[in-house]
């Protein structure tokens, strides 16, 4: 079954659940973001019986935000945990430890954030919300001269983005400092099975502009990418998998893969794929593969039919997130039709109320690799170009 919650619901997602009468908890979100759908509902009461029955249910969320609702509703059940020992990356740490000895992390508070002697730390380093959402309150710290720049500039972001998602999403009052990994980083959709095998979905390359960027602004997807990765990765799953006891889990997995093909985790995200139902999007775009219907069905991607004719084709999940330096309550518009035609084949805009959230939209756009230009061009900019305030 699936719990659906704000802040967005895709039409592709609700057709899905339309045309396979997959069964959608029926909660207030459903009056507001899906009145009048044709969808398959079940009573809240009739969801939570479903799992006191110990079926080995398979529950799918488009949203974190639903997290409090399986907290409060399904707590006989080993989801809660399961979930607290991903979405807590110093618990998920906690439990990949012996896998990566010597691994640098530490749980601070931000009470002490001011306050906290940096000097010994190793540099490079992470600093990020424990629980935490996107890149949000995310920064790289080079060096120790760069640590209380970034301290201040922490606690301003704080003030702007701490009431934009429930705290079991988005927790700005716990931190994490980690090493930085070396190596390209990774995003996955996948599910583990009811037999506990990890099921690939999808491989997406997340691009960045710099060695100090941590921003989600470019992710891309490939027969390439596809081909090279699907394998390691498989195996690093399946390690995580029997550590954390999953069956029937959907989740949508970060990593970093360096030169010598070693897979190290950032973050496992349980019982999604990419947020505001960006990335499953994307796979239908690139793939014509429908998560959703292969997760809850439990298909396995038949890969060398996939990507069949694929080649030199590169898809892209663009995030417009707002790196203008201006609040979205002071600006006026967002050229949208400007941002359409500096792309040579946009496949679909979604469009987010920037004066709420701190984001314009979503771009996903075909690309041929001799013209990865315009991929690298939206990656460096600061979207001023397309905004007037």
């Amino acid at each position: 079954m699936i719990i659906l919650d704000k802040p967005y619901i895709s039409e592709f997602l609700l057709n899905t659940l339309e045309r396979n009468k997959i069964p959608v908890i029926h909660t207030s979100v459903i009056d507001e973001y899906a009145a009048g759908r044709n969808l398959m509902l079940l009573s809240p009461e009739e969801a939570i019986a479903q799992f006191e029955e110990g079926n080995n249910n398979l529950l799918y969320t488009n949203s974190e935000n639903s997290i409090s609702w399986i907290e409060n509703n399904l707590h006989h059940t080993s989801l809660p945990g399961k979930i607290k020992k991903f979405k807590n990356k110093v618990l998920f740490r906690d439990l990949i430890r012996d896998m990566f000895p010597g691994y640098f992390y530490k749980g601070i508070s931000l009470d002490v954030l001011e306050s906290l002697d940096a000097k010994d730390f190793p540099f490079p380093f992470i600093i990020k919300p424990a629980v935490g959402f996107f890149s949000l309150g995310v920064y790289k710290v080079e060096k120790l001269s760069d640590w209380e720049e970034t301290v201040q500039t922490i606690l301003k972001e704080i003030d702007l983005i701490k009431d934009l998602y429930p705290p079991e999403v988005l927790h700005t009052g716990e931190f994490i400092i980690e090493e930085s990994i070396n190596g390209d980083e990774f995003a996955i959709d996948c599910y583990f099975n009811n037999l506990g095998q990890p099921v690939v979905l999808n491989i997406m390359k997340h691009i960045f502009s710099s060695g100090t960027d941590v921003n989600d602004r470019v992710y891309i997807t490939s027969k390439e990418i596809i081909e090279n990765y699907k394998n390691p990765i498989t195996i690093f799953l399946t390690e995580i998998g029997k550590r954390a006891e999953l069956r029937n889990f959907p989740a949508h997995v970060e990593v970093r893969i360096d030169e010598n093909g070693f897979v190290a985790p950032i973050e496992v995200n349980p019982l999604r794929f990419g947020g505001w139902c960006s990335t499953p999007d994307l796979a239908w775009h690139a793939f014509g593969i429908n998560l959703y219907e292969y997760l809850f069905q439990q298909k396995q991607p038949d890969w060398n039919l996939l990507l069949k004719d694929k080649d030199g084709a590169v898809f892209s999940n663009i995030v417009l997130n707002n790196s203008t330096g201006i609040e979205g309550k002071h600006i006026q518009s967002f050229d949208y039709e400007k941002l359409l035609a500096d792309f040579e084949k946009p496949l679909e805009l979604r469009k987010a109320d920037f004066s709420k959230f701190p984001l314009f939209g979503f771009l996903f756009c075909e690309t041929r690799k001799q013209n990865m230009q315009e991929l690298e061009s939206i990656l460096m900019s600061d979207l001023n170009e397309y905004v007037k305030s």
